[in-house]
């Protein structure tokens, strides 16, 4: 309910401490929303001292399959990292690419890893003071992949492009090294989806997190990665 009043977008902190002085207890199981700084995720967990402020169960499970698969994962084990900006994500990544097999990124946070490349990525979000960083990360990946070790990175071969972000723009797909000017990403490409599905389709455990497209606009958000991952219940799979 937090989401609908604008002090909590505003990330007014009275407005926690206003919630928590209601409570006797709070428990945080918005998962999704954990690793955001809002004034219902931090202060109210804050302001309810000496009362109880805690994780709920929906935390617990999640914790508990998360902390099993990365300490103690059936192989080949491989993740999928999305999300617009690249500065959220550098160190899951980072930390990731010592444990898994292989590491499958899309969303926004591909494009400055493309521009690292020497591609063209159109009006695409770049975040400039990561191109060095993803650069090195790319080189160590292909001699990771070539010696056969642990810790390739597979990025999206063709790509959703629109002309502006909106629900009416003109889209169409392009390879992902060949976005024009003033046009922008939005989702992966079907051939894409084909590709990261076979390389899911080895794995035995599988950590997911983040969107591979915009999930503003429903005709931008494809579910196919998510279908794809529901018909394998005997894959271990954790959403974060």
């Amino acid at each position: 309910m937090c989401d609908f009043r604008k002090e909590e977008w505003r990330g007014e902190l009275k407005f926690g401490v206003k919630l928590a002085s209601l409570a006797d207890i709070f428990v945080h199981d918005a998962i999704l929303a954990a690793h955001r700084i809002f004034p219902f995720t931090v202060c109210v967990a804050r302001s309810m001292k000496p009362k109880p402020a805690v994780a709920g169960f929906v935390m617990q499970k999640e914790l508990h399959y998360l902390v099993g698969a990365l300490a103690n994962p059936k192989r080949p084990f491989a993740a999928i990292v999305g999300g617009s900006n690249l500065s959220d994500k550098i160190r899951l990544i980072k930390s990731l690419l010592k444990k898994v097999d292989f590491l499958l990124l899309g969303g926004g946070i591909v494009f400055t890893f493309y521009k690292a490349m020497g591609y063209s990525v159109g009006s695409s979000l770049v975040e400039q003071c990561y191109l060095k960083m993803a650069k090195k990360l790319m080189t160590k990946a292909k001699a990771k992949e070539k010696a056969n070790r642990k810790g390739a990175i597979v990025l999206p071969s063709d790509v959703v492009i629109a002309d502006r972000f909106g629900t009416n723009a003109e889209r169409k797909v392009v390879p992902a090294s060949k976005i024009p000017d003033r046009w922008m990403w939005l989702d992966i490409g079907p051939e894409t989806i084909v590709s990261f599905g076979q390389k899911l389709d080895t794995a035995e455990t599988i950590i997911w997190n983040g969107p591979m497209g915009v999930y503003e606009y429903h005709n931008y958000t494809n579910p196919c990665i998510s279908r794809f991952l529901e018909d394998f219940f005997s894959v271990n799979i954790v959403l974060n």
